[in-house]
């Protein structure tokens, strides 16, 4: 199995199935727009995403987390940024896990992967880690490849819960 090193992102949520990769990607307009609605606050009961409020649709893509190509909310990211200061791969390999920058993270299904993947990493590898995260995301009833933080299947609308 060939891992992009540019999708191993430092909190432990694996880019290669991160939705505003795969809108990008798959050039799936009606996803952006969707995310577009998540980030700026326009999804009732949830929250917006700091400095989203001039984001646009043509923004939501991203080439992984280690890319020079990232999402918005990854360029302004705490926990990169402390991971690469303190010259590690990612929270996996740090003692402080999981600290205040995991506490605050600012979205729920993302900080829920980050406290269920960080420690499967740390005592399964990256290679394991990468491929369990590839297999976990798609429809149980279809086989369709989901995101993180996927609903229902885009294909058969089956309700899902792979996070």
């Amino acid at each position: 199995m060939s891992i992009n090193p540019d999708f191993l992102a430092p909190c432990g949520l694996y880019c290669g199935v991160c939705a505003i990769y795969l809108a990008r990607r798959d050039r799936n307009r009606k996803l952006q727009e969707k995310l577009l609605q998540l980030y700026r606050g326009e999804t009732p009961g949830k929250g917006k995403l700091p400095g989203a409020e001039q984001l646009t649709a043509e923004e939501i893509g991203c080439d992984g987390c280690l890319a020079q190509d990232r999402f918005m909310h990854c360029q302004q990211c705490e926990i990169r940024v402390c991971v690469l200061a303190r010259g590690l791969e990612g929270c996996h390999q740090c003692d402080d896990f999981p600290c205040r920058y995991i506490d605050e993270f600012p979205m729920t299904v993302g900080k829920k992967v980050i406290l269920r993947a960080v420690p499967y990493r740390r005592r399964h590898g990256t290679e394991k880690w990468v491929r369990d995260e590839e297999k976990r995301y798609h429809c149980p009833a279809c086989g369709a490849r989901a995101f993180r933080g996927a609903r229902r299947c885009s294909r058969c609308q089956t309700l899902l819960d792979l996070d």
